[in-house]
């Protein structure tokens, strides 16, 4: 049964890779995947039916927490979108030249993506890009860029990324530390493929003709827009902080209030006949295929990890590698290239549960290298593949970015990348971290509470 179940899903695996050979839209493929491995486990009669009902309602409940935060976010930026907000931002980016805007934005999602999250903040900068970069193919090069920038920004944030709020929230590594030993090889693992990119750009950019509504949004509104738009999605982790209720709640409370606004503003505003556009009207061009196809991918990958095909993964990692020096260095980077084929977020969940740090006979226990650079390979590893993050996933069903294109212009730098981060991060902590006690005393430092809100 569990052979079975790898084969489908490798199949489909393959069918969503070569979604335009096949003319098959992957949206199809993804969920016809999640039903066929949840179908083979309930006629295999391995489990209890009122056990499997359960693990698939559990699973469903987790998947549709980030299918309604996408939503979310997505019919915010939307909205800041038909408000003409990102003209504030537009207007300001004056250069046209390829390599220093490549730069510019590369850095600006490396930050972003540490105080957002890197889905939302991907879904940002696509909207940005579109405004910025007419020919589709360069926007596609860009695109590539804003994944790793925003998969490397978010590994370093305790609110970054799905997997490293897993391993803040439980506590595996505290604020601070995960900021001083992250931070450099999070960087480097962008600034490598940027710069090498950057070596092959030359000229300008032709920017898109802008295209007029027929009602000119003031500029006092589109203001307002976008700073309610993006205080309701830096608002989300606080709303975590302070609840402690799942992120997509903290979305959807964000999108209300812009909600309300907009309506209030349309109601007020009309010009010849024509009014503002309200989340009633963005919500019917949201991308609905996009959110489709996460459903069906991660209820696939929770298959796996209902039937324990991850957990054996993670055991057997351990077993050809050991938990000592190198070798949990070598079972996160081979952690982080899976993540790019298998969601990070059951993997890492399954490695939180075989290593728990609070358990009697720890191996790794807080603060251990081993959390550290787990966060950096989980969330900088989904890079590899398109489909392998997030952001990924998000920014190629918006721009339709096809897989084995990735594959052939990104794919390669994405590991470069990576690997010259994973580099500096065991340079850092064999040499650096061991030379100057006082940084290490730094990083191994306790905050009053993991609760405690970072960046800050």
């Amino acid at each position: 049964m569990e052979l079975l179940i790898i084969v489908i899903f490798v199949v489909g695996y393959a069918c969503i890779a070569l979604e335009h050979p096949l003319k098959i839209n992957k949206t199809a493929t993804a969920l016809l995947l999640g039903v066929l491995v949840w179908t083979i486990l309930a006629l295999s009669h391995t489990m209890e039916p009122k056990i499997i009902s359960s693990e698939l309602v559990k699973n469903l409940g987790e998947t549709a927490e980030i299918v309604f935060f996408l939503l979310g976010a997505m019919t915010i930026v939307t909205l800041i979108e038909d408000y003409q907000g990102f003209r504030v931002i537009t207007d300001r980016i004056t250069t046209t030249n390829k390599k220093k805007l490549l730069w510019i934005l590369s850095i600006l999602t490396f930050f972003l993506s540490a105080l957002l999250d890197n889905m939302t903040t991907a879904i940002v900068m696509v909207a940005l890009l579109r405004k910025l970069i007419a020919d589709r193919k360069e926007r596609w090069l860009y695109a590539g860029m804003v994944i790793l920038a925003a998969n490397a920004g978010g590994a370093w944030s305790p609110i970054g990324d799905v997997t490293t709020i897993m391993l803040w929230i439980k506590g595996e590594v505290t604020t601070l530390n995960i900021i001083v030993k992250t931070l450099v090889a999070s960087f480097v693992c962008i600034a490598i493929p940027v710069w090498i990119i950057g070596r092959t750009l030359k000229g300008d950019m032709e920017r898109p003709q802008e295209e007029r509504s027929s009602l000119e949004v003031p500029a006092h509104l589109r203001r307002l827009v976008l700073i309610m738009g993006v205080a309701a999605l830096i608002f989300v982790p606080v709303f975590k902080t302070i609840t402690h209720l799942p992120p997509y709640l903290g979305m959807l409370f964000g999108l209300g209030i812009l909600w309300i606004t907009t309506e209030i503003i349309s109601r007020k505003y009309e010009k010849d006949g024509h009014k503002l556009p309200t989340a009633v009207i963005t919500l019917e061009h949201i991308d609905i295929p996009t959110i489709l196809f996460f459903l069906g991918i991660l209820m696939a990958v929770s298959c796996l990890k209902v039937v324990g095909i991850l957990g054996h993964l993670a055991d057997g990692l351990d077993s050809a590698f050991g938990t000592g020096v190198p070798g949990f260095f070598f079972i996160d980077l081979i952690i982080g290239v899976l993540s790019s084929i298998v969601d990070n977020v059951p993997l890492v969940a399954a490695v939180q549960g075989m290593y728990d740090h609070e358990a009697v006979d720890a191996v790794f226990g807080q603060n251990h290298p081993f959390w550290e650079f787990l966060a950096y390979c989980a969330g900088t590893g989904g890079s590899l593949l398109i489909i392998g993050s997030a952001a990924g996933v998000a920014v190629m069903g918006m721009e339709k970015i096809d897989f084995i294109w990735y594959l052939k212009k990104i794919s390669w730098l994405a590991l470069l990348g990576y690997l010259a981060g994973a580099i500096v991060f065991i340079a850092m902590d064999i040499t650096l971290f061991e030379a100057i006690p006082w940084l290490r005393d730094l990083a191994l430092a306790q905050p009053l509470s993991n609760q405690a809100l970072p960046l800050v």
